[in-house]
C-alpha cells in the first residue's frame, strides 16, 4: 500500500473508531429512575449519563450488565455498556432495594 494510502485508511478508521457513543440520559431521585425504562437498539454500545438529583446517595446497579456505580447526591457521571442481545435487562438502586427496579429494553 501507498504511504499516503496507508495513511488515509488510518485516519479513516481512526475516525469511525472515535465516532460519539449513542447516549442515554437517568436521572436517580431517592430510589426512583427517569426513565423507568431505557430503549436502545440492540448489538451496539452505548453509554448511560447517570445524574442523582435526590437528597441522599444513590446507585446503579445491574447483576446482568455487571455494573454497578455509586452516586453522592448532586454527582453526575457516566457507564459505558457493551452491546447487549435483544431482552430486557433490570438496574436497581441497592440504597432503595424496596423501591420499584428499572429496566433497559434491547430492542
Amino acid at each position: 500500500m501507498h504511504r499516503p494510502l496507508a495513511l488515509c485508511a488510518l485516519l479513516v478508521c481512526g475516525a469511525a473508531l472515535a465516532a460519539p457513543l449513542p447516549t442515554y440520559e437517568l436521572t436517580l431521585q431517592d430510589g426512583h429512575f427517569n426513565p423507568a425504562q431505557l430503549k436502545v437498539p440492540a448489538g451496539q454500545r452505548f453509554k448511560i449519563v447517570l445524574k442523582n438529583i435526590g437528597q441522599g446517595p444513590a446507585e446503579f446497579e445491574s447483576t446482568p450488565l455487571r455494573v454497578e456505580k455509586v452516586l453522592s447526591p448532586g454527582v453526575t457521571t457516566f457507564v459505558v455498556i457493551h452491546p447487549l442481545k435483544p431482552g430486557a435487562y433490570p438496574f436497581f438502586d441497592e440504597f432503595n432495594s424496596q423501591l420499584p427496579e428499572g429496566s433497559i429494553l434491547a430492542e
